[in-house]
């Protein structure tokens, strides 16, 4: 996942959080493209690898995320995120020639419950789900010890198994506080996509990849849901509306039943008719100022 997590828990619970990394880090171990030893890692090295539990799920999952996004969330954007843009290593600015040449498609991918194939030239990338399904994987642990007041963050994807109050960063400025809010109801999933400090040079080279024109998107600087569905589930739909065109971005959105809050590019701030069935305080900070 290369990304800071932090679960915090009451006195009661405390105990159970090292148990709850340790979760965190056997699914990192299975879904790094990072990582030598990891599964993903191998089988975009070999174009084969043996699945365990954890990768076999990740992949079918995001077989499902990708029929229900109409392609938009497809994982196979690692020829672009890991090939060329190279995002977390020694980064560079792809080539429009470049992007135009990569191999993106999920029928590139096969798998069983037992090892996987990729085609040549293609790779998997995970980010797009694998902070959530992480996420998911502890709350399931904490909740199988009755353990209610915990949190677990990774970086943009929070788990908050009762209530909770949340701070949404500026996409325009690290040190700033797009908006707050509280949560009305336990067991809920937060997940906030954009452009935050994932960029080479300028945010127009960012991380959030269009699968359809093998760019990177321009639409939206930040999207954050909010709903009782998995946080694998929240992941994979806010990065797959963050690259949509705006209509049917909005459609999508809509037709989840999420609580959404949107900052468009152009500044525009759009929150959903159903953020109010989750949250309430809702408090958007006057701060915000585009990105001159």
């Amino acid at each position: 996942m290369s990304t800071l997590v932090t679960i915090t828990a009451d006195e009661r619970d405390a105990d159970l959080i090292t148990e709850g990394f340790d979760i965190i880090k056997e699914i990192e171990k299975s879904l790094s493209s990072y990582d030598p030893d990891a599964n993903i890692y191998r089988l975009n090295k070999n174009r084969h690898a043996e699945l365990d539990t954890f990768s076999y799920e990740a992949l079918l999952l995001s077989k499902r995320y990708y029929a229900a996004t109409d392609g938009y969330f497809d994982i196979t954007i690692g020829s672009i995120t890991k090939d060329l843009y190279r995002f977390g290593e020694d980064e560079r600015v792809a080539s429009l020639a470049e992007l135009a040449g990569a191999y993106v498609s999920f029928g590139a991918l096969r798998f069983n419950e037992k090892e996987a194939f990729l085609e040549e030239s293609a790779k998997v990338d995970l980010g797009g789900m694998g902070k959530g399904f992480g996420v998911d994987k502890a709350a399931e642990f904490f909740r199988s010890k009755d353990a209610k007041s915990v949190v677990i963050a990774a970086s943009g994807d929070i788990r908050c198994l009762s209530l909770c109050r949340i701070e949404v960063q500026s996409p325009f400025k690290e040190d700033d506080v797009l908006l707050s809010f509280e949560t009305t109801k336990d067991d809920l999933g937060i997940t906030t996509s954009g452009n935050y400090n994932r960029y080479v040079t300028s945010t127009k080279n960012n991380h959030l990849i269009d699968p359809k024109t093998k760019k990177p998107q321009s639409l939206f600087v930040s999207i954050t849901l909010v709903s009782e569905i998995s946080s694998s589930d929240l992941d994979a739909y806010a990065t797959a509306a963050s690259v949509m065109p705006m209509k049917k971005a909005y459609e999508f959105l809509d037709a989840l039943g999420v609580g959404y809050i949107v900052m468009q590019s152009d500044g525009e701030l759009v929150i959903g008719k159903n953020i109010s069935e989750y949250t309430k305080n809702l408090l958007i900070r006057d701060t915000l100022k585009k990105q001159p």
